[in-house]
């Protein structure tokens, strides 16, 4: 294994990363808490508790995910996309890097960021909404699992993209509404069960029902069925993005 190379491709996109601070950490930030404050604290206070937890409590986890999920995908995206972009992408092919090392290196970096992000809106969440965490081991675990398995989708996202506009149509049309859809306001109890059946098909819903479980011990699904989906498609973004790097799809034509 060859440290070096990991770190310094870590310490580039953590470096990059810093430079746009604004951008990719506060305006994150300030974003959940305006739905904190409209969902948590406005429309919250006027109504009832779901599953014995106030609304507003109730889609922190939701939100985290929303943010994790956007903000883990964007990361690694950019990340590959922009040595592609400006050709230097062929200084670390010819570089004696294996593909576990630019993993570990690129989303490493991302699953680092989106880690700090999301404990930072965990933090000023409080701020604005009261709320418990019965498992913290599990919830700090779903954190760094989700935000690994979504930098790998990101980062595979970036291989795939040939241009910017490419690297906005996965997080905007369709995992953002899938998160939107998945759970985060509400409890998929509550649609009539016709629906129920069709939202089971939205990948996101176990994401959120474990994390939500990790807070509150309340769920839509089985914690080990969200576990257990979480691990199978990152056991696939794994196995993608090997394919990808050991063939030179879209990075070496």
């Amino acid at each position: 294994m060859n440290l070096y190379a990991v770190k310094a491709i870590y310490s580039f996109e953590m470096h990059r990363w810093w430079r746009t601070l604004m951008q990719s950490l506060a305006s994150p930030v300030i974003s959940t808490s305006l739905y904190f404050v409209v969902f948590g604290s406005a429309i919250g206070s006027r109504m009832v508790e779901i599953d014995g937890v106030s609304y507003g409590a109730f889609i922190i986890p939701g939100l985290l995910m929303l943010a994790l999920l956007t903000e883990s995908i964007s990361n690694a995206a950019f990340g590959i996309f922009f040595p592609k972009y400006n050709g230097t992408i062929y200084e670390l092919l010819s570089a004696p890097v294996s593909v576990a090392e630019i993993l570990l290196g690129y989303v490493g970096a991302a699953a680092t960021k989106s880690v700090v992000l999301g404990l930072l809106i965990l933090a000023t969440a409080r701020l604005f909404v009261d709320y418990h965490i019965e498992h913290p081991v599990w919830m700090v675990s779903f954190l760094i699992l989700t935000a690994v398995t979504f930098s790998l989708f990101g980062f595979i996202i970036g291989v795939w993209a040939d241009g910017f506009e490419k690297l906005q149509i996965v997080p905007m049309l369709i995992v953002t509404p899938l998160a939107f859809l998945g759970g985060s306001f509400y409890s998929i109890s509550m649609l009539p069960p016709l629906w129920q059946t069709i939202t089971l098909f939205n990948p996101v819903v176990y994401l959120i029902s474990g994390f939500r479980w990790s807070f509150y011990g309340v769920a839509d699904v089985s914690v080990a069925v969200s576990l257990g989906m979480t691990v199978f498609f990152l056991v696939v973004c794994l196995l993608l993005v090997n394919w990808m790097l050991r063939t030179g799809y879209r990075i070496k034509s």
